[in-house]
Parts: C-alpha cells; sequence; structure tokens
C-alpha cells in the first residue's frame, strides 16, 4: 500500500521528468532590456531558482502589439531568441527545466509603451490603470479586431512558441488568465463580438482553441500548456456560466494531449474540482489568487494534492526564497517578500534573496 502523494514526490510531465511537484509560478518583473531583451541577471534569477521541479518565465510577449507592461521581454525576433539561449541554458546547466509562458497582453496595454493602439475582442476598455513608462495610466480603448485579423493573433502564440523551442526552452504555457487576451475573449463582457467569436460558450472558446491548436502544430502537444483563472475578475473581465465555460473548454483542449493546465483558485472549490475531474490530463494548481492576501504555503498545496492536483504552483514565495522547495522540504521560515522591488528594475530585490543561512 503506498502513501499519499506529496510534494517531493517525482512526476513525469511529458517527456520531463520532474524531481519534485512544486513549479515556479509566472510572475512579472519588469527587468528586460531595451528592445525587450532578456539579460544576464535573468539567467542568474531563473538558475537560482532550479530546484524546482518546473520553471515558467514571467510574461513573454509574442508581439509588439502583444505588450502589455513596460520591461517585459519579448520572443518575436532572432535578437529575443539569442538573448533567451543564456537563460535556459543557466537553468539547464542548473538540473531544471523551464517553459516560457506567452503572454499577448489584448487591451491591457498603452500606446506609451508600445507606441501601437492595443487591440481586443471588442471596443471595450479594460478596468483601472495600467502600467506604462511614466506611471500608471487609465486602460485606453483597444481597436477591437477584424475576424480576418484574429486567426493572425492566435498563430502569433504558436510563432513565439517556434522560437522558444529554438531558444532552448523545455515547452510553453499560454496566459489564457488574468484578463489578458485568451481571457479577454473568454469574457462575456470584454468580448461583445456577434461572429464566430463571440457570443454563445462555443464561440467564445474559440480563440483559446485555436491558439492551442497552432501551438500544438508548431513544437507538439507534450510541449504546449496553458493557464486559466476560471471566474477571475482581473482587469475588469467578467464570465458567465463559468462551469459550463470552462468545461467546454477543456472538453475542446482535450483533444489535445498537453503537458498541463494550469488553474488559479480564482472560483469556489467545488467549481475547481470538477474541472480537475473534467480533465484527463497533468493538471498544475495554484491555490492563491495572483497578488492577493494569501500567498501559497504547504497546507495549501497538501490539500490541493489531495483533491487531486499533479503539481502545485507558488508564485510570491519564489522571490524571496531561491531555495523554496529545500524550504517546504524541511520545514524551515519561508522569508518575506518586498513588494516594493517586484518592479523597480535593477537586482535588488531580484538577485539579492539568499538561500537559508544556517547557523555555524
Amino acid at each position: 500500500m503506498t502513501g499519499r502523494t506529496t510534494l517531493f514526490d517525482r512526476y513525469r510531465l511529458s517527456g520531463l521528468e520532474l524531481p519534485n511537484r512544486v513549479v515556479m509560478a509566472p510572475m512579472t518583473r519588469g527587468r528586460a532590456a531595451a528592445g525587450s531583451l532578456a539579460t544576464p541577471s535573468m539567467a542568474i534569477y531563473y538558475a537560482q531558482r532550479a530546484t524546482a521541479g518546473l520553471i515558467v518565465t514571467e510574461g513573454v510577449q509574442p508581439s509588439l502589439v502583444g505588450q502589455s507592461n513596460p520591461g517585459t521581454p519579448g520572443l518575436y525576433t532572432d535578437e529575443h531568441v539569442a538573448s533567451w539561449r543564456p537563460v535556459t541554458d543557466a537553468v539547464h546547466t542548473n538540473g531544471g527545466r523551464i517553459f516560457a509562458q506567452i503572454m499577448h497582453g489584448g487591451r491591457v496595454s498603452h500606446p506609451e509603451t508600445t507606441g501601437l493602439q492595443p487591440v481586443g475582442p471588442s471596443a471595450v476598455a479594460a478596468a483601472g490603470d495600467v502600467f506604462t513608462p511614466t506611471g500608471p495610466r487609465p486602460a485606453p480603448v483597444p481597436r477591437a479586431l477584424n475576424l480576418s485579423e484574429v486567426p493572425e493573433q492566435a498563430r502569433s502564440y504558436a510563432e513565439t512558441a517556434r522560437r522558444a523551442v529554438d531558444a532552448g526552452f523545455d515547452g510553453v504555457e499560454l496566459h489564457g488568465a488574468n484578463g489578458y487576451l485568451i481571457s479577454q475573449f473568454l469574457s462575456s463582457n470584454a468580448n461583445l463580438r456577434t461572429d464566430s467569436y463571440g457570443g454563445p460558450i462555443a464561440h467564445r472558446i474559440r480563440f483559446a482553441v485555436e491558439a492551442v491548436a497552432a501551438t500544438v502544430d508548431a513544437i507538439g502537444a507534450g510541449r504546449t500548456a496553458i493557464r486559466l483563472s476560471p471566474g477571475g475578475t482581473f482587469w475588469g473581465v467578467e464570465e458567465r456560466e463559468v462551469p459550463e465555460l470552462y468545461g467546454a473548454l477543456l472538453a475542446e483542449l482535450a483533444r489535445f494531449d498537453l503537458a498541463y493546465v494550469h488553474l488559479e483558485a480564482t472560483a469556489e472549490e467545488e467549481v475547481l474540482v470538477g474541472l480537475r475531474r473534467a480533465w484527463p490530463g497533468s493538471l498544475v494548481m495554484n491555490p492563491a489568487v495572483p497578488m492577493g492576501p494569501k500567498q501559497a504555503d504547504r497546507a495549501a498545496a497538501d490539500r490541493w494534492l489531495g483533491l487531486g492536483a499533479d503539481l502545485i504552483s507558488f508564485g510570491r514565495a519564489f522571490l524571496a526564497n531561491p531555495d523554496l522547495v529545500e524550504r517546504l522540504r524541511t520545514g524551515l521560515p519561508v522569508a518575506p517578500d518586498d513588494p516594493a522591488t517586484y518592479y523597480q528594475g535593477g537586482d535588488s530585490g531580484y538577485l539579492t534573496y539568499p538561500a537559508y543561512q544556517y547557523a555555524a
């Protein structure tokens, strides 16, 4: 008779052998170089955290119009690919595995950041202020994509996935959560379209499915994953019929043998457990709401492993704890992070958090 699953059991994820079930969640850090290039500091940052079973990078934009925030890295030119290779090499040298998160901001962007009017499913502005190089600004009204343009935006995920593999990534995670472009198409208030990409559930999930299908065609299902935030209200998105919406989406995605689906705890536990049962493949669960009041911890991780999750992602806990896996394994204290350094640039609050210092 075997014992219950723990965070520190090995796990076979597609073609990858993970030494534990701890995933470093994607987190924006705003430290790319001019031209949205990855930097030597980013190589150190991710390599410091390579004991995670899997690292998922900060969101990487698939195009200039897809850039949401200043200082985020891109992966749509040869220069971007070259800048990321030292990052993936450093992680692999330290024994880690790393996926790139592909993030198209859609309407959550600003002309001051990109020089372009943001695009979205409909001409409906996001709620709140967006980040720009000169400070927070009200989210602008995006340009609604023409019907003929929508497939091109879906394919941009696949084109970036190809470049990610060229740059040495083990796979990609499509950012389908938190109010960005895929999430906007799923939404019932950001997506007011009356064509084949809006209205009923079967139409609202179409963009997500096409983006995944194109990526699978480009790099294979085993290197393709997606992150979702069922019922999340980030940037003012709303979703009607959440269990039905995500049940339909997962049923479509089940046609592909994806590396994993990554869920955030943005809906009631009953809904999330139902989605776990509906999804036949590997499930990564983030037991906290991004930027919410409570961070993911060992107790929440153990609970979700018991509820059927295969892997557990931790976000903010990884910022100040590059050795988070060891701290969780041995019950060492988890150091606090400094929110003032999340996006400020530079190495302070980025590379300056040490591993646990044992007393002599």
